[in-house]
């Protein structure tokens, strides 16, 4: 055998022997393939979520905050966009539930989205309990996941904001009638913890004031033993909805949760259950 011919032999029982590796890695049930893809996010590892995503264009699924993706290119965009504002991600998931049927398979599934963010000085980890619904499809022999719908597995992602409005060991600092509260005139920083989007509040005594964001404007309902509740609205983008904030004992920052209820046409949204999170600072008096 030439020297060529023996070169072109290994090469070929090389590249052989690299295919056979990657299709034996290849989850060969759906179970396994939703485990991979989880894994694949945490460790921000696109080409395998790309692999393993189906790539068709009319394609929709559900992501929280009312995102909506329709096609590939908008998913890989959001995950490149999270990938880039995150430090670190861990996904351990809590419970998972997982029914076939010829080459479909669809599943239920309970996990903890734990998002590293660094602002240059200190890093910001958020617990974000989360539920996901998808269905996957078998296709040349490799299980893909079509589409998905993810929420918050809690409507107060562990904060147990409402508990704490009742509890007689907190001083109270308005009631029923947000007037009679704490002064919360002045600049606000506001922060969606998903989306890392930043935006400047603008607030009277009573706490409502536009904000920088699509013209949106906030409006104070109740502050009691330092909950702060209201709704927001954006006629920017057509959308409004509600929030549930839990004030810092001197009043300067505020932590807590947002959600829909109504975005254009769609009204009768179900309160908490589309939205995300808060972090709110105080700058001026």
């Amino acid at each position: 055998m030439s020297f060529f011919r023996c070169t072109a032999w290994l090469i070929l029982v090389a590249v052989m022997t690299i295919v056979t590796r990657a299709t034996a890695s290849e989850p060969t049930d759906p179970e396994s393939a939703i485990r991979r893809l989880v894994r694949a996010n945490a460790e921000k590892d696109l080409p395998t979520l790309s692999r393993m995503m189906a790539h068709d264009a009319d394609i929709i699924s559900y992501g929280v905050a009312g995102r909506k993706y329709v096609g590939w290119s908008e998913l890989e965009q959001g995950m490149k966009d999270e990938f880039l504002n995150a430090q670190k991600l861990e996904i351990p998931i809590k419970e998972l539930k997982v029914w076939r049927k010829g080459t479909f398979a669809w599943y239920a599934m309970e996990l903890d989205y734990i998002r590293s963010v660094s602002n240059g000085v200190e890093v910001t980890r958020t617990v974000l309990p989360m539920r996901e619904t998808g269905v996957l499809e078998q296709r040349d022999g490799r299980w893909q996941l079509l589409s998905w719908h993810e929420s918050f597995r809690s409507a107060q992602l562990g904060i147990p904001l409402t508990a704490l409005s009742t509890d007689s060991s907190q001083p109270e600092l308005g009631n029923s009638d947000a007037s009679s509260g704490t002064d919360l005139s002045g600049e606000w920083h506001i922060l969606e913890v998903e989306d890392d989007k930043r935006y400047t509040a603008t607030f009277d005594h009573n706490g409502n004031g536009p904000y920088t964001q699509h013209g949106g404007r906030f409006t104070t309902s109740t502050i009691t033993n330092r909950l702060w509740q209201g709704t927001w609205h954006q006629p920017g983008n057509d959308r409004e909805g509600g929030f549930e904030v839990l004030l810092s004992e001197d009043g300067t920052q505020a932590k807590g949760i947002w959600w829909y209820t109504r975005v254009g046409t769609q009204q009768n949204i179900p309160p908490r259950e589309h939205g995300g999170t808060y972090h709110w600072r105080k700058v001026t008096p």
